[in-house]
């Protein structure tokens, strides 16, 4: 199978400058800055209009820009240097994890995710599990591990967010433009877009074929949006979970079973299936089928299934669960069981839920029965899954736990700030990066002076404030909204002061509103004239889910009200390039979900390897994380009907007795010492053990190596 040709796609580029086309369409530049000054260094207006995106900046630039970047030595020398990294980079395929004849691997992983978060040029995400999926198959470039990834084309991508002047959340449409983004159609023999039938259900559906460079792994993505297909089912692959159950059981059968038989179609080989989430658990079915078509015994193509198969559950929400009625499984699979040996009961029983056996097929639970190799993403998660599931294996003697864990992390080059890495190749060394998840190098830390890590932190936050500001201004300027709507957009932030953020998905359990719950006590923070703090809140509520967007809208209010002052900021469109600026430029990141409802939770990780420590309920990552040093914790008790009071309470204990009065305790120069070094502490206690680097190194060693023991040829 081939991809189109690049340097076609780019009339203005130079032939001396051809590898700019290549470098655009593998999204390894979106980790290295270096990579991304190439294109900076060309125009930055250009790359700024372009929203960072290099295939849209090529495309756009005339050809006389381009020509004349090819005539300045330098930047020729510049782009030579970060062209031969590239290519190092890209040639190294040999894998110490599974050594194999002439430096490849005879091991190889497919890895099945809803969503991924790579970068805001290619809205494949809703949240944290795309953006943990994006940071796992970037680490698994890094690391050579021989992994290739399956996903969505979302056409509408999720929910681009506008908030209406009664504070409502509007949900905008707008369309990829894949002609400018880092994606190319994948070509059968006859140089055709690759076009591929869905097994199991009639009328048939077909999805085309996209590929995504993330470095050296491959993403392949799925696109119901073709000619091939009826009217009505060109949009199943239109945008995220949708509300719809049927339209989500017909986008869960393309993801499993037509993802399967994409790389069937594409002759790549597999040994171990890795399902993050249970959105494409139908994949299994379709392992197994395969299986018992090359002559394995029904007994066997289920041992050897589940002893090459590795999934990953996030969610402790049992809301969270994709469960679908057996009428409708009926309507699907009908067709589809016997030629896995089984009646109707023996199949839709694979995905009952013990505790709530009539309630319909459980995604989760048919998942976990033909998975070897299964975890929850935090040491509390997995307990948490233990308990919830625990009803899968009653009866059945189990030395430990059915569900172990291994606790996420972030990609450290991609949320890395470029000028907090800077910082770290001054003191830690130029190749730290190379070493990052090795604890004793940030000890090194506490080598930086004060001063240079506190300048660099303002820096930051004016920078982030700036961005805010230009947003508001940008939303003024387009719909001349009322004044209010400029306000409560963060026009009167003052860097000054000390900032708190929170983002993320606007999930109830989330409790978004919780530093609300005392107004007065809030405007007397917020209000104080000698240490007053300020609120930046940004995310996105589910479409379908208006007590999210009802918590939203009440945010929003709060923001837009004078008595706050212009100290409360709703950032709107929350995506993957807001996220970059909040991470690296508040003063304190806030957490606080309905313990144990945090999986784990990762934004937090992205704030304290920038020197931002996290405030936070002690619940996901944060009970491993927390040692009293660097950041804070909180938790006022369970007490059911008061907790939502207690916590706030205990928040604002917090916030007056401990994290303000550090922040404003200053030395003779404006240094707040203490503060730098709780800023030290949060990232020598993340920057190691809560990297994807880490995070990957345990995947293998505890699942990929051991279901490795088991791969057939078989795919």
């Amino acid at each position: 199978m081939n991809n189109h040709n690049v340097s076609m796609e780019f009339p203005n580029l130079p032939a001396r400058l051809s590898g700019l086309a290549d470098l655009a369409e593998n999204l390894w530049w979106s980790w290295n800055p270096a990579a991304r000054m190439l294109y900076k260094m060309i125009d930055r207006q250009a790359w700024k209009a372009s929203v960072h995106n290099p295939d849209k900046m090529l495309r756009d630039l005339p050809r006389e820009v381009l020509e004349a970047a090819a005539k300045k030595p330098d930047y020729m020398r510049y782009y030579d240097l970060v062209m031969s990294r590239y290519r190092k980079y890209m040639a190294n395929r040999s894998c110490s994890f599974f050594p194999g004849a002439g430096g490849s691997s005879p091991v190889t992983i497919a890895y099945f995710s809803a969503e991924y978060g790579l970068h805001r040029s290619l809205p494949f995400y809703a949240g944290g599990l795309g953006f943990l999926a994006g940071d796992f198959l970037k680490e698994c470039s890094d690391l050579n591990v021989p992994l290739i990834a399956v996903g969505f084309m979302y056409p509408e991508g999720y929910v681009n967010q506008r908030i209406s002047e009664s504070g409502w959340q509007e949900n905008v449409s707008t369309r990829l433009d894949r002609n400018q983004a880092a994606i190319a159609k994948v070509l059968d023999a006859d140089g055709n877009h690759l076009i591929v039938q869905v097994p199991v259900v009639e009328p048939p559906i077909y999805v085309g074929v996209w590929k995504v460079e993330v470095g050296r792994v491959p993403l392949y993505l799925l696109d119901t949006d073709i000619e091939a297909n009826d009217p009505w089912n060109r949009g199943i692959s239109a945008r995220l979970y949708t509300g719809d159950l049927e339209q989500r059981l017909r986008q869960e059968i393309v993801l499993g079973i037509g993802g399967m038989e994409v790389l069937e179609a594409l002759h790549v080989k597999h040994s171990i299936v890795h399902l993050n989430e249970g959105h494409a658990a139908f994949a299994l079915f379709e392992r197994l089928r395969d299986r018992l078509q090359n002559g394995f015994s029904k007994e066997e193509a289920f041992i050897n299934v589940r002893q090459t198969t590795v999934f990953t559950t996030h969610t402790p929400v049992p809301a969270g669960h994709d469960v679908f009625p057996f009428p409708l499984m009926d309507k699907y699979f009908r067709d589809f069981w016997p030629s896995l040996q089984m009646d109707r009961d023996t199949f839709l029983n694979l995905g009952v839920h013990p505790e709530e056996p009539n309630k319909g097929f459980n995604m989760t639970a048919f998942a976990l029965r033909l998975s070897g190799c299964r975890n929850g993403v935090s040491r509390k998660h997995g307990e948490v899954a233990n308990r919830m599931w625990q009803g899968l294996w009653a009866g059945e003697a189990k030395e430990g736990a059915a569900i172990d864990f291994v606790t996420n992390g972030v990609h450290v080059p991609t949320w890395i700030e470029p000028k907090m890495e800077l910082l770290f190749n001054k003191y830690l060394g130029p190749d730290w990066q190379a070493d990052h998840d090795n604890p004793y190098l940030w000890e090194l830390i506490d080598e930086i002076p004060d001063e240079e890590l506190w300048k660099t932190h303002v820096w930051l936050k004016i920078k982030l404030f700036n961005v805010i500001r230009e947003r508001a201004r940008q939303r003024w300027t387009n719909d001349r909204s009322h004044p209010s709507v400029a306000l409560a957009c963060g026009t009167l932030l003052d860097p000054s002061v000390l900032t708190i953020g929170f983002a993320r998905r606007f999930a109830t359990y989330k409790r978004a509103d919780l530093i609300l719950q005392d107004e007065q006590r809030l405007r007397a923070l917020i209000g104080s004239q000698q240490q007053p703090i300020q609120i930046i809140f940004a995310g996105k509520a589910h479409p379908a889910d208006d007590p999210g967007k009802l918590m939203l809208q009440k945010i929003f209010n709060a923001a837009r009200n004078p008595d706050f002052n212009g100290r409360i900021a709703f950032v709107e469109d929350y995506g993957e390039q807001v996220a970059q600026y909040l991470v690296h430029g508040v003063d304190v990141w806030l957490n606080n979900p309905v313990s144990p409802m945090e999986a784990c939770g990762t934004s937090g990780m992205k704030a304290s390897l920038n020197g931002v420590p996290q405030c936070s309920i002690p619940d996901g990552w944060w009970l491993e994380a927390y040692n009293g040093e660097n950041g804070w914790s909180f938790d006022g008790g369970h007490i059911e009907g008061l907790r939502d009071k207690i916590d706030a309470d205990s928040l604002y204990q917090v916030l007056e007795g401990k994290i303000i009065p550090l922040y404003y305790q200053v030395n003779e120069d404006g240094i707040p010492t203490g503060w730098v070094q709780v800023m030290k502490n949060a990232i020598k206690s993340t920057a190691a053990q809560f990297s994807a680097r880490r995070m990957v190194r345990e995947y293998v060693e505890k699942f990929y190596s051991k279901a490795a023991r088991f791969t057939t040829e078989v795919a």
